[in-house]
């Protein structure tokens, strides 16, 4: 079997070349049949992945120990589950998943467009089957999932394997890691038809159309795995975090950031005919941060809790990533006359100019994180010592930027496009404006003193207001002439322009969020030593320690210390920390903290273990404000994306939107 999995990777590996060589020269000689063959080595390498993936699962799940992977990533008390997400849970693993990934994606868009942008798709599967081989390399020659066991020349077993990682057997961590690669790895299709785009100079924003749905649905599998993996720190860990800047974690910040900023100014290229230039450099880095995550991730030259060890692989991403941002700057500067805009800036004070500023901003925050994440590397090698960067750093830059992404966020909606007149700014601005006027007063009289927590929580009242006030003013024309009720009114009214309106609940989703993470502000926090049936105080509450349980099952043992917790005198609830000891080779560690979600508050506690002579309990003990808004916020921005992939209702000419325009014009002309 080990045979049969290695040999599909190899021929996977000459097939993604042969798609290469077959798609350059069928187009260079104008031979279709080459063309052909290389679609249909694509659909072949996604077959051989799956098989290679599916014999893999089958030796994690059978507990083949030949197998130098599966000894270093399961053991026979795992559960099936778990046994099953070890197929990520190490670097060989990883890459295959990412390769599994991209061979499905490539075969997607070769079906699609089957008789679609036949001048530009030879170019869109080059650059699909370049990545394909890049990564078919990794796991063909230094990094193969089917390496067996040996000594000398007999392929050998052993008894039982190391298991899994305790931190990563929780739920999230089933779903997490292939959530962010659905994401990193789905920027590689925006990417291939924007350099398709650029060898061919094809006419008109093609590539924008077709890729538009592939940098939405990506972007939200980077937001739903950039959540998940913050729930999994905050539930795991046990120190009460959902972010620590750590290196990895930023590796998938990154080409979220471009990606959101992608998003936004890919509509003033749709609608203006603006900002091509920009596009074009922001789905390249996003693909390039993509693959430079997955490179820190997996090359050892950072340390986190996140990243596989030492890897000899980190020279391979070195040279792909320089050769393709070499290759691509080129055509960039080379095609820049046909990047031309069709449209120039025609005031500060408008739409246009609100798009811009954001692009602006998370770029400069981009910038500020990777220079934060590569500041230890760059330091050590010029210095020899290495300069870490910590928390405050990043927290000091970008703090002040989000506040400013979310005033624009509210600011967007209210500027016309083109220009906006001093009349119409005044009676855009007033509602939004009292409504963070009025937020910022109630949490003055509250006791509220943050400087950074004021201006949060009032510029999220500006952004609801904001849209809400969008909401209402559209309702209302539809309620007016249909009769229907507001609530009727608002579903048809997003339904005729999903984009924009499923845009708004996003921007809803993100206000929500910041509301939780502005909570932090708030938090309070006890680390102590307690005897059986002690009490001890945090904020509002009396935590009290009953007892000491302890136990075991086929997989783990386990000691809990159930906690009374008592609000104002009485007990509300009982919380069971828990710390477990693994039985697989390594004997690792982990705890299982208890959390009391509420939607004002979480209590968190974290079960430390015993002191030295045995006689306390160690419990670290949190109070963390509106932490649960994030989540919730998450679940309204995964509606809102959702929305904008449905189908608009209304959808408008290009005759009717030049109307359009005239129109408004002409209103502006009238105002001034």
């Amino acid at each position: 079997m080990a045979n049969i999995g290695a040999l599909a990777i190899l021929v996977a590996f000459c097939l993604a070349v042969y798609s290469i060589v077959g798609s350059l020269l069928g187009k260079w000689k104008k031979r279709p049949f080459l063309i052909a063959s290389a679609e249909r080595a694509v659909y072949a390498v996604w077959g051989l992945l799956t098989l290679a993936a599916a014999f893999l699962v089958y030796a994690l799940q059978t507990d083949d120990f030949s197998l130098a992977y599966v000894a270093g990533h399961s053991n026979r008390t795992m559960p099936a589950i778990y046994k099953f997400t070890a197929w990520w849970g190490g670097q060989e693993g990883s890459l295959l998943l990412w390769s599994w990934i991209l061979s499905t994606y490539a075969a997607v868009v070769v079906f699609q467009n089957r008789r679609k942008f036949r001048d530009m798709m030879p170019y869109v599967i080059t650059v699909l089957m370049v990545t394909q081989a890049f990564f078919l390399c990794l796991i063909t020659f230094p990094l193969s999932p089917f390496e067996v066991l040996a000594v000398g020349k007999e392929v050998t077993s052993v008894p039982d394997g190391r298991g899994l990682n305790p931190l990563l057997q929780y739920w999230t961590m089933a779903i997490h890691p292939p959530t962010l690669y659905l994401g990193y790895v789905g920027f590689v299709v925006p990417f291939a038809f924007a350099m398709g785009s650029l060898i061919t100079r094809a006419p008109g924003d093609s590539w924008i159309h077709t890729t538009r749905r592939w940098a939405l649905v990506t972007w939200l599998f980077q937001s739903s795995g950039i959540l998940l993996g913050a729930g999994w720190a905050y539930a795991v860990l046990g120190w009460g975090g959902y972010w620590g800047w750590d290196p990895v974690e930023n590796a998938s910040l990154l080409p979220w950031i471009t990606a959101t900023a992608f998003l936004h100014s890919v509509m003033m290229q749709e609608k203006k005919g603006m900002m091509k230039v920009w596009n074009i450099v922001l789905v390249s880095s996003t693909f390039f941060l993509c693959i430079l995550g997955t490179a820190l991730t997996r090359s050892g030259i950072v340390q986190s809790v996140h990243a596989f060890a030492q890897s000899p692989i980190s020279k391979y991403f070195t040279t792909f990533l320089g050769i393709g941002i070499a290759i691509t700057i080129y055509l960039i500067l080379d095609r820049l006359e046909y990047l031309k805009s069709e449209s120039q800036l025609e005031s500060v004070v408008s739409r246009e100019s609100s798009f811009l500023f954001n692009n602006l901003m998370l770029l400069a925050s981009c910038f500020a994180i990777l220079w934060g994440t590569l500041f230890p590397v760059i330091s050590e090698a010029i210095t020899g010592e290495k300069i870490s960067v910590d928390g405050p750093y990043f927290n000091r830059v970008n703090i002040p930027i989000a506040l400013f992404l979310l005033f624009l966020t509210g600011v967007g909606p209210l500027l016309a496009w083109r220009r906006s007149s001093v009349e119409s700014l005044k009676k855009s601005f007033l509602g939004p404006s009292i409504g963070g006027l009025v937020t910022l007063v109630i949490l003055i009289a509250l006791g509220v003193r943050s400087f950074y927590a004021l201006v949060s929580f009032a510029l999220c009242g500006f952004v609801l207001s904001t849209i809400v006030s969008e909401f209402w003013k559209g309702a209302s024309a539809i309620a007016a002439k249909s009769g229907q009720n507001m609530l009727a009114a608002m579903v048809e009214l997003t339904h005729r322009n999903t984009r924009r309106y499923g845009g708004y609940i996003v921007h809803i989703g993100i206000v929500i969020m910041f509301i939780g993470f502005t909570g932090s502000a708030f938090n309070k926090d006890a680390t102590v030593e307690v005897k059986m049936n002690d009490s001890f105080n945090l904020g509002r509450y009396t935590l009290k320690v009953k007892d000491l349980q302890n136990g075991e099952n086929t997989h783990y043992r386990w000691w809990h210390a159930p906690i009374e917790v008592y609000d104002g005198g009485q007990m509300i609830d009982v919380l069971t920390p828990e710390q477990r000891l693994y039985k697989g080779v390594d004997k690792q560690a982990s705890s299982e903290v208890a959390i009391r979600r509420r939607l004002g508050e979480d209590l968190y506690l974290n079960f430390a273990g015993m002191t030295s002579d045995g006689s306390k309990a160690v419990i670290q003990a949190y109070v963390f404000p509106l932490v649960s808004w994030i989540w919730v916020g998450f679940w309204a921005l995964l509606f809102g994306t959702l929305i904008c992939l449905v189908p608009s209702k209304v959808k408008y000419s290009f005759a009717k939107t030049q109307v359009v325009g005239v129109l408004a014009k002409e209103k502006i002309v009238a105002e001034k």
